[in-house]
């Protein structure tokens, strides 16, 4: 119950409908005992019990609950129907009729009032799960599967939609409508209602100890979910590889076997959970048996109860034991979502090691430079970064080069604050960047990165990403900066054109340059281009490399280089190795130094 009390925190903004709800759940479980009760002028108009009362009884004390109600209602008999049975049995059914038409009227309302207080607690969770999501550092997202976080935004929240409204009712409407009834039968029979006590304990132990297995085991069948969720977004996203390869037998076989354990996990929970109602069910007609001996007795030995009083009786044990068996699956129900809970908040909980500062420093321009003191950056236990030292100024233009696995796009990573740095620092104008906030430093910024990241929306939104509020003036201007224009143009819909899942209606080259197009239209004093022509074929390079160029003259760019081309009309050349700067200077120094950059040169020019 730890994690749902947790949960619960999220009903404090639909706490009227939480009160509404309880407050007709109390006159439900009034009216659905008293159902029970007004049979009972029924059954003696039946068996002939019924006396006549002439005079209007008087409530005197709780204790005579039982005789007040009684002669009430045999007084309103009297009163209505005088010595005449049927008229009399008439009189009975209407009431029966009114007081069941109110107890499923306040059942309706109650339930009404829960419907918003249950769906506007798991709105706001999924909000609260997706608003974490997206500020999660990006060391998160390479430590966690993907399809593990779908899962719990999906079949963890859908599984807390049951637990929550099961615990609901645990705690409000069936204890009230034990209460009720057990009310009304200690009027009816004292002795009756504490024999009936005796078994609870009994019947709760034993459903409590199969309950405590649930947690654990709903525990395993949700992280299973979330492998089988993992397992198909990983094939979608590498269908073409697993055809290529033809590896579909083997990605199949992996699927089946995952489904195959979650079979059997959900199998043996299922089972565990579905032996709720029965055993429940037999302890309750075990119950019942016995009191049917022992009231028998009273009714028929020791002529302490009537017929009528004994049906009722039992009709009123019979609505305590249908919510007790309600809680039963309630109880059962909350082991089960208690794991989904504990999931949602371990995803709700996790923090975030990229913090602003308590007092941010404000930083509205760009002005000096960007400066890596003696920066070090390891992922876990592997140093990528080592103790580097560089200076851009502003206005100039850095190309990172280098082989693969020597750092060049951590650094790309490190100055927006994707992730800090563990030794050292990166600062802008003398600043520490941990000094900004990360929205702060990041209006500074445009990035283009290797792979063109498009959402399935229009071409417009897609650019507006970066300028929410941009005219159709200023996409046409990136666009056309960005040699995008004329394939826009020829679109369907232009720029209101859906593009399709990660842009996939576009070319690579075409998806590229729309990327550029919106680092251009946000117009940002910082460019990071992360080997943005990498993916690019001859012509559609060519296209964008004019744009680039003219896009950093009047901009401090960071450029992290594949093809070597593209970079050598760059102010500084930076090659890296191994974490460590190994060379640096213009082309044209680097060239006649005759080392790394130059064999790098070399080996491209055979591609």
């Amino acid at each position: 119950m730890t994690y749902f009390w947790k949960i619960f925190r999220f009903a404090k903004p639909y706490s009227k409908y939480m009160a509404l709800n309880i407050f007709f759940n109390v006159l439900y479980a009034f009216f659905n005992a008293f159902s029970f009760l007004v049979l009972m002028p029924m059954l003696e108009v039946l068996f002939g019990e019924n006396r006549a009362v002439y005079s209007k009884p008087s409530f005197s004390s709780a204790l005579d609950f039982k005789t007040y109600v009684s002669d009430r209602m045999s007084f309103e008999v009297t009163r209505y129907a005088g010595e005449d049975p049927q008229r009399a049995l008439l009189l009975v059914i209407s009431l029966i009729l009114v007081t069941f038409l109110l107890k499923n009227l306040f059942n309706y309302i109650a339930l009404f009032f829960i419907t918003f207080l249950r769906n506007g607690i798991l709105k706001d969770i999924r909000i609260a799960l997706y608003n974490t999501i997206t500020k999660m550092s990006m060391a998160h997202f390479t430590e966690k599967r993907k399809g593990d976080l779908m899962s719990r935004v999906s079949n963890d929240v859908t599984e807390i939609q049951y637990s929550f409204l099961s615990i609901i009712e645990l705690l409000i409407r069936e204890p009230l409508t034990i209460t009720f009834a057990l009310i009304m039968m200690l009027g009816i029979s004292a002795k009756l209602t504490f024999f009936v006590l005796l078994f609870v304990p009994f019947a709760g132990i034993l459903i409590s100890r199969i309950g405590k297995t649930l947690q654990p085991k709903s525990n395993k069948v949700q992280i299973e979910v979330g492998e089988v969720l993992a397992k198909i977004e990983e094939t979608i996203s590498g269908l073409n590889i697993i055809k290529a390869f033809r590896a579909e037998g083997a990605f199949q076989a992996k699927f089946k076997n995952t489904n195959q354990r979650l079979f059997k996990l959900s199998n043996s929970l299922i089972n565990r959970m579905n032996l709720s109602s029965p055993l429940s069910e037999f302890l309750g007609i075990g119950v019942f048996a016995v009191l049917l001996w022992y009231g028998g007795s009273l009714v028929l030995v020791e002529k302490q109860l009537n017929a009528a009083a004994f049906l009722t009786f039992l009709l009123l044990a019979y609505g305590v034991l249908t919510p007790a068996k309600g809680i039963s699956k309630a109880l059962y129900s909350i082991k089960k979502g208690n794991a989904a809970a504990a999931r949602i908040l371990e995803v709700l909980e996790t923090p975030n090691p990229i913090v602003d500062p308590v007092n941010p420093e404000k930083k509205t321009t760009f002005s000096k430079e960007i400066s890596f003191n003696k920066v070090s950056f390891a992922y876990e236990d592997e140093l990528v970064i080592d103790k580097l030292n560089l200076t851009i100024p502003k206005g100039s233009s850095v190309a990172l080069v280098g082989p693969s696995g020597g750092g060049k796009s951590t650094i790309a990573n490190l100055v927006p604050r994707f992730y800090d740095v563990s030794e050292g620092s990166i600062s802008i104008d003398g600043t520490d960047i941990r000094q900004f906030t990360k929205d702060n430093l990041r209006s500074l910024m445009g990035i283009v990165t290797q792979d063109s990241i498009l959402f399935n929306d229009t071409v417009a939104n897609n650019l507006r990403i970066a300028k929410p509020d941009a005219t159709e003036k200023e996409l046409k201007n990136a666009t056309e900066i960005a040699n995008a224009l004329s394939f826009i143009e020829a679109l369907p819909k232009e720029f209101e054109t859906v593009i399709g899942d990660q842009g996939n209606k576009l070319s690579g080259g075409q998806k590229q340059r729309l990327s550029i197009a919106r680092a251009v239209l946000k117009n940002p004093e910082i460019l990071i281009l992360d080997e943005a022509t990498s993916a690019l074929d001859t012509e559609s390079e060519r296209l964008v490399q004019d744009a680039l160029i003219q896009m950093m003259k009047s901009r401090t760019s960071l450029v992290i280089a594949h093809r070597l081309s593209t970079i050598q009309n760059v102010d500084l050349i930076v090659v890296l190795q191994n974490g460590k700067i190994t060379e640096k200077g213009t082309h044209n120094e680097l060239i006649a130094r005759n080392g790394t950059y130059k064999k790098l040169i070399e080996l491209q020019s055979f591609q």
